[in-house]
């Protein structure tokens, strides 16, 4: 096993032009005042050239980023790179160590960025993510997937009135595009928020590892690597077309009971189509739900136990195809 170094700081001179370095660097102590520590690899170039941030399960149950910075720097040859690479591979260690989505406080991390240097457990862990992991970028690709009992197309979150991350939301290739600004507080939007160009890459289903979705994802990440002439290389585009929403929201149920979800992800809804209905445990209909509005479904709950106020769906509102831009 290699003998992998702690670091209180993340400092790029820490990685010398053309190799890549692996290090634990440590955030908080544990309740018996022992490191929390995440893992972090740096690739850093022999040329100078932009700085790309690669951010894996900042909840604890979204495994599918982690195997996409792992393949992505095994193949990687830093004395080719020009600029540097940095990705945590956990931004959640405690979340990702107990199985569980959320902080080990009960805290969804992406919803309290930027954090607070002097707030509760996962404020203060939160602000040294931004401090440590954002101060040095010039770009992010923040990697999610769906949560418990749900499940997701692979699709892109990015502010598409602004060049830099629509151009790198659409050299991923996803099926689905949502223009989503985020000025809110996710990790995504506060790096937006400091001058950051910034996407959140949505890969599929929790807690496992789907290969089809990881390859994707490379592509992806290796088009924004050429795109950027931080690799010599031409962006591919191994579909034709992607689909851009302008808009979405969740469709919620206000019936509690056994719920079954009709449409598959991925497939167009009109107005008025039977999307769900809701059971009793004896397997009587007490509810049907119908579509507000033409969509997409981005996602869905494939969760039976339903109480009032669970998640239907989440649609896409003005999908349009576009074709890629290589």
């Amino acid at each position: 096993m290699k003998n992998i170094p702690q670091i209180q700081k993340l400092n790029i001179n820490d990685c010398p032009k053309g190799s890549i370095r692996e290090f634990w660097l440590h955030i908080v102590n544990n309740g018996i005042g022992e490191p929390i520590r995440i893992p972090i690899i740096i690739a850093r170039g022999i040329e100078e050239g932009p700085v790309l941030g690669l951010t894996a399960a900042i909840h604890g149950d979204e495994l599918n980023g982690i195997p996409v910075i792992q393949k992505l720097f095994k193949e990687l040859d830093a004395s080719q790179l020009k600029g540097t690479l940095i990705a945590c591979l956990s931004a959640n260690v405690p979340g990702l160590l107990l199985d569980q989505r959320k902080f080990n406080d009960g805290t969804d991390l992406n919803h309290i960025a930027p954090g607070k240097i002097n707030g509760n457990m996962a404020q203060i862990y939160m602000a040294r993510l931004v401090q440590h992991l954002l101060t040095p970028l010039n770009y992010l690709i923040d990697i999610h997937t769906a949560s418990f009992g749900r499940i997701n197309s692979y699709y892109i979150r990015a502010n598409m009135s602004q060049r830099e991350p629509a151009r790198m939301a659409i050299l991923q290739n996803p099926e689905i595009i949502l223009n989503n600004p985020a000025p809110d507080m996710t990790f995504r939007g506060t790096a937006m928020s400091m001058g950051i160009h910034g996407i959140t890459l949505e890969l599929k289903d929790p807690n496992i590892f789907q290969a089809n979705v990881i390859e994707d994802a490379l592509v992806g990440v290796r088009n924004v690597l050429y795109d950027l002439n931080m690799l010599d290389g031409v962006p591919v585009c191994p579909i034709l077309n992607t689909i851009i929403c302008d808009s979405s929201f969740w469709i919620f149920t206000d019936e509690g009971g056994i719920l079954t979800v009709f449409p598959k992800v991925k497939t167009y809804v009109k107005k008025g189509d039977l999307i769900a209905n809701v059971q009793t445990i004896f397997g009587d209909v007490v509810k049907e739900y119908f579509a507000p509005q033409d969509g997409i479904v981005i996602g869905k709950s494939v969760n039976p136990i339903n109480q009032s106020g669970s998640r239907i769906l989440h649609l896409g509102i003005n999908p349009t195809e576009v074709p890629c831009i290589v």
